[in-house]
């Protein structure tokens, strides 16, 4: 059983009447979806450890919307608990040394430079008035403005990537009296999801959560999870646990039955209880998600690469970036499975040869445009715009590598539609290479073969229907360098 031609003919007609939008389509249907990445601590820059969510959780983003998701881009703000009260202290000793003392930063604290700018900012607002303050009424005021100038940094960085959210929640409003920790825990408590009781001895190592007390129990195991889990710590101090469940009911309660968390790979056993927490906040009407993205491993010529560290111990994300750019980043990384620990090599990303995925595709992109510049100097009377190739004879590309071509092109709109039902954007990168790798052997078969060359001089129509195909081909690479964050450049240094 196969198609017959004219129907491969028929998918250069759709790529070039639906242009940008040839591959998109509505299996969404519309339906709301919650996505939360990054949601770093705001503590300090972006590091490198955050890079990959951020990317794999824009790029999914992007593929959800384009295949009919009506999407929203969530970052939720750790901006409560003992890092920040850490991080107030950190920018405290920093502001001390703006008004021209000598400091030693203690283990356990933020050694960073990035924050001695809000040190010298803080000085420039209070002058040294916070050091006749009540320490906890100068840390308060210390607090917000360094939450504040973190996620500007945040912000900064993230931006180096094109990546933006559409909503940024702030912990901070789950807390305090009457605050949805509260409520949920009085909802959870009247529908008979928690209870006092004990847990038993965890097998093997003994987490960090686990107290030998009659506690606050939520009934996780109800909802699939393996234990039942802990709300309230022995100081009365909600669980991270506990805000979680709050978090989660309040995006059920704005609307989305369908969530989408990216973690890192330090939190694979949240996957299960958060799971459970959805389950039971929405009665079962919602799911979620739980992606985690593995470590990365940056390397040089296959040896651990140490970059500059401007920012304590840590190597940072606009590090990254500054080496090799956005576009590498952003592929590279989502040339891997998301679950997958990777091997970020700096050399290979510089390399101009196949090794490397993103030149390798920008390249094959860049390859369309010069067959357009060859065609303007030796047959420079030939009509090429877009009308003049929508009225080409494609019926004249019959050849096995036309129609071998073609059929790469047709698989476009299955890919995105997988991968967007399949949460993997990765699907996306390795269809590109793969399209690329096909266009860059259609390049070499004409080279060796004159009735393959995409433009004959003694053959318009040929070579018009050729261009048509070469259009074609560009177009689908833009669409999903476009899904990916990733620039199509016309030429490549």
């Amino acid at each position: 059983f196969r198609l017959a031609t004219p129907v491969w003919h028929n998918v250069l007609k759709s790529v070039a009447t639906q242009g940008v939008s040839f591959g998109k389509s509505n299996v969404g249907k519309g339906e709301r979806v919650n996505v939360e990445y990054v949601s770093a601590n705001p503590t300090g820059p972006m590091h490198v450890g955050h890079t990959r969510g951020a990317v794999f959780g824009d790029a999914l983003a992007s593929l959800m919307a384009y295949s009919g998701y009506d999407v929203t881009r969530e970052y939720y703000i750790n901006d409560a608990g003992s890092q920040i009260d850490t991080l107030a202290k950190s920018t405290m000793l920093r502001y001390r040394e703006a008004l021209g003392e000598a400091i030693d930063i203690p283990s356990g604290f933020y050694p960073g430079d990035y924050l001695i700018p809000v040190g010298q900012a803080l000085k420039a607002e209070f002058g040294t008035s916070l050091l006749g303050m009540r320490e906890a009424e100068a840390l308060t005021l210390v607090k917000d403005r360094v939450l504040a100038a973190m996620m500007d940094l945040i912000r900064a960085d993230l931006a180096k990537l094109n990546i933006h959210h559409d909503v940024f929640f702030s912990e901070r409003q789950l807390h305090g009296q009457g605050g949805d920790i509260d409520i949920t825990l009085d909802w959870l408590r009247s529908e008979g999801m928690i209870y006092q009781g004990r847990l038993e001895p965890p097998k093997g190592k003994t987490p960090d959560d686990w107290e030998d007390r009659e506690q606050t129990l939520f009934r996780a195991t109800d909802y699939g999870d393996d234990v039942d889990r802990p709300l309230v710590k022995s100081n009365d101090a909600y669980t991270y646990f506990a805000a979680d469940i709050a978090y989660h009911r309040n995006k059920y309660q704005r609307g989305f039955k369908h969530m989408i968390n990216v973690l890192g790979a330090d939190h694979s056993g949240y996957i299960k209880r958060l799971q459970a927490a959805v389950k039971a906040v929405s009665r079962g009407e919602a799911e979620i998600d739980v992606r985690i993205c593995q470590l990365v491993r940056l390397l040089k010529n296959g040896e651990p690469f140490k970059m500059s560290k401007r920012s304590g111990d840590l190597v940072t994300l606009a590090d990254v970036v500054e080496e090799v750019g956005s576009d590498a980043t952003r592929f590279m990384l989502l040339y891997r499975r998301n679950d997958a620990a990777m091997d970020f090599d700096f050399a290979v990303v510089k390399e101009q040869t196949r090794d490397n995925p993103v030149y390798y595709v920008q390249y094959a992109h860049a390859r369309t445009f010069s067959v357009f510049r060859r065609v303007a100097d030796e047959m420079p009377a030939l009509d090429v715009s877009p009308e003049a190739l929508a009225k080409a004879e494609i019926s004249l590309l019959t050849s096995e590598a036309d129609l071998e071509l073609i059929k790469a092109l047709a698989q476009w709109p299955r890919i995105v539609a997988s991968a967007a039902s399949a949460h993997e954007p990765h699907r996306v990168a390795f269809y590109l290479y793969e399209l690329a790798s096909a266009f860059h052997g259609f390049w070499a078969k004409g080279n060796q073969d004159a009735a393959l060359r995409f433009v004959n001089a003694n053959d318009s129509m040929l070579t018009m229907a050729r261009l048509a195909l070469v259009g074609a081909v560009r177009q689908v690479l833009v669409n999903g360098l476009t899904l990916l964050g990733v620039s199509a450049p016309e030429e490549l240094s």
